[in-house]
């Protein structure tokens, strides 16, 4: 039973993974779902299986960046401690965004969350980024490095709207400055009273 749930998040993965590539290295505007489906070595009825169209795929950059956080959980020093593990997580999701993403694509992502009436996809609460945090920050609480006085999920929904400005702020400000390094400067400050004293 579990090898076709495998299969088809890969199949899915594959999709998610080509479309952003296409999206990076030749725009939005000019990728087609045809150039989609030929880079991820999928088929057509895979493609509509799992996405209406295109701009379905807007949606999906939640899906690549848990993704992203499976990826550095495996890598992650499972000694370091929960707040620099949050800052860690913080930096290599960034440094992602930086290097994968583009601007435009990140800010057609957020616009279409504050006018969507469906799924806020960004806000989903089973998402990997969310049962991570919540992992993270209850340990750190339990072992006396994060102040258990606020729960764990007031942490996480502050670590979250953190991240989001950040994000936010880039996008408005075109790309001017590393979001990677600014937010490595920026994000221990944002969430130090969260620190037990």
């Amino acid at each position: 039973m579990k090898m076709p749930k495998k299969n088809s998040r890969n199949t899915k993965s594959k999709i998610v993974d080509a479309a952003w590539r296409l999206f990076y290295e030749q725009g939005y505007d000019d990728t087609t779902v045809e150039d989609i489906i030929f880079e991820s070595g999928t088929s057509k009825g895979s493609f509509y299986h799992y996405f209406a169209g295109k701009d379905a795929l807007l949606s999906s950059l939640s899906y690549l960046f848990d993704e992203k956080y499976e990826e550095i959980e495996e890598e992650i020093d499972p000694e370091m401690g929960a707040f620099e593990k949050l800052m860690f997580y913080n930096n290599e999701l960034f440094g992602m965004i930086e290097n994968r993403i583009s601007i435009d694509l990140l800010a057609r992502l957020y616009s279409s969350q504050l006018i969507t009436k469906s799924e806020k996809h960004l806000l989903d609460r089973s998402r990997t980024y969310y049962k991570l945090l919540r992992n993270t920050v209850k340990k750190g609480q339990e072992n006396g490095e994060l102040r258990d006085d606020v729960t764990t999920g007031e942490i996480v929904k502050a670590y979250a709207l953190c991240e989001r400005a950040l994000l936010y702020d880039w996008c408005i400000c075109n790309g001017e400055y590393a979001l990677r390094e600014y937010s490595k400067r920026m994000m221990p400050i944002f969430m130090s009273e969260f620190r037990k004293k």
